[in-house]
């Protein structure tokens, strides 16, 4: 007898532990918070999205990301560099514009504004309203090529622009350029932001 309940005792199954309360509530406590915790980095992800696209859209209406082509505006701006233009009706002499010509953006430095007298020597002096212009900006003055008779006088609501390569560049001194008008100005330079060895904010 005592061997079949022993045998008997062996078929009954064995009963699982059942959780206390302590631990239902500890449990669901951490399945709540790993919930909390998805939907809060949901809720983030989101709002980053929203920021981006909202910062994305403001700087592509405000700003203009160009990449630096040829050497007229050496040494300022080399080659290769990628620089932020920022839109504005703001312009004056010694900033630097990109504006529209011939269906790509030129980069050049405003001289002179309307009703400016610009005058130019051999030696590549500039004088703006009969004053010499100081432009520690260049490493060497020449008068380049030029087909303007000098002194020159800016027609009104436009600007008169000059490289900062003064040998090489293409700008106002050019006749088939000119002065450049207030519709083709792109914006002003106003970030470096490539190479990361030459960022810098103009001023």
């Amino acid at each position: 007898m005592r061997f079949m309940d022993k045998e008997k005792e062996k078929e009954q199954p064995k009963l699982t532990d059942i959780p206390s309360i302590e631990n239902l509530q500890v449990e669901l406590a951490r399945v709540e918070s790993g919930r909390n915790f998805r939907k809060a980095l949901l809720n983030i992800a989101g709002v980053l999205v929203v920021v981006a696209a909202v910062a994305a859209l403001v700087v592509t209406r405000v700003f203009v990301l160009i990449k630096v082509n040829g050497s007229s505006m050496s040494p300022t701006y080399e080659a290769g560099e990628v620089i932020f233009l920022r839109q504005t009706d703001d312009i004056e002499p010694g900033d630097i514009i990109g504006f529209y010509y011939g269906g790509n953006v030129f980069l050049k430095r405003v001289i002179g504004t309307s009703g400016d007298q610009i005058d130019i020597d051999q030696k590549g002096n500039v004088y703006v309203n009969d004053e010499l212009l100081d432009e520690p900006y260049l490493t060497k003055k020449s008068l380049g090529k030029c087909e303007l008779e000098f002194p020159y006088k800016v027609p009104k609501g436009m600007y008169f622009v000059l490289g900062d390569n003064r040998a090489v560049s293409l700008d106002s001194r050019i006749k088939s350029i000119g002065c450049v008008q207030s519709e083709q100005i792109v914006g002003k330079a106003v970030i470096r932001v490539w190479p990361l060895t030459r960022v810098e904010i103009m001023h």
